[in-house]
């Protein structure tokens, strides 16, 4: 599974997944940061990538329909640096890329 953080997914949980083999694209590498949510969305949606994300707008646009590679939602504050990248480690270990389309995981 490939992991596209949101702008405000602390860059700590990009280098931790790394480290640990998870291929993953921040906003800040892919020259993205200010676009628009839905522009976010699409471009992890071409890249084949789940978007990892604090902001709510995301479950906004799956409501209306918007197609996507996956979610996976957390409330800001809610987990540790840490916890952030043991639950993407699981989710990628687990769960298929195909099984997350269209999906949202929240942890």
């Amino acid at each position: 599974m490939k992991f596209y953080l949101d702008e405000h997914i602390p860059r700590a949980v990009a280098e931790g997944l790394r480290r640990r083999g998870i291929d993953v694209l921040t906003v800040q590498d892919a020259d993205r940061l200010g676009d628009a949510d839905r522009r976010q969305l699409v471009f992890a949606a071409m890249k084949r990538r789940v978007l990892v994300t604090f902001d709510d707008d995301f479950l906004k646009l799956d409501a209306s329909g918007t197609p996507h590679s996956g979610i996976v939602f957390s409330q800001s504050g809610r987990r540790s640096v840490g916890e952030l990248i043991e639950n993407l480690i699981l989710i990628a270990n687990v769960i298929e890329p195909e099984e997350m389309r269209n999906h949202i995981e929240f942890i």
